[in-house]
């Protein structure tokens, strides 16, 4: 069997694009976590908090294609920023809290941090050509000028949001 370059393309093309199209099926998840922290009883003479959280699974995303400027002859966008997507999960921390007389437990402290979207870009770039684009002038020959480099900055966006009960 031989393989050649279009068919090594092809086949990398396929697999990038079932990627793609299956990565939208779990966006929004996070793998549920519970923290067994009644071991620390032994080493310390408190009761122990009890935490259940989750760990988030990045989703990335399509990353936006370069796009051609007009009188530039590298394209905008040349190292594209790639977004990701996830969900940090819901965190509950109980804590038991203590007289301070010693006479028993007050009550539990709950903070709670309700699950919220989080979307991430990772940082891109742009270039410029060390030369101008062909013109009249000059035999139609283009000149040296200067290479120009933009980097895009990533980006963080999240709301979370937590409260703090006792009872």
């Amino acid at each position: 069997m031989k393989l050649t370059t279009r068919g090594t393309l092809a086949a990398v093309l396929a697999c990038v694009g079932t990627a793609v199209a299956a990565a939208p099926a779990v966006a929004g998840t996070s793998v549920p976590v519970v923290l067994p922290l009644e071991s620390l009883e032994t080493a310390v003479p408190v009761e122990t908090p009890d935490l259940s959280t989750g760990v988030p699974v990045p989703v990335p995303g399509a990353p936006e294609g370069p796009r051609h400027v007009t009188g530039t002859l590298l394209p905008q966008g040349t190292l594209p920023a790639v977004p990701v997507s996830s969900e940090l999960p819901r965190t509950l921390l109980e804590v038991p809290v203590e007289n301070p007389l010693g006479e028993g437990n007050l009550g539990v402290a709950e903070v709670l941090a309700q699950e919220s979207d989080v979307e991430l870009a990772s940082p891109g770039a742009s270039l410029g050509a060390p030369v101008t684009a062909p013109s009249g002038e000059g035999f139609g020959l283009p000149e040296p000028t200067l290479p120009e480099a933009a980097l895009v900055a990533p980006v963080l966006r999240a709301a979370p949001t937590g409260t703090l009960l006792f009872r």
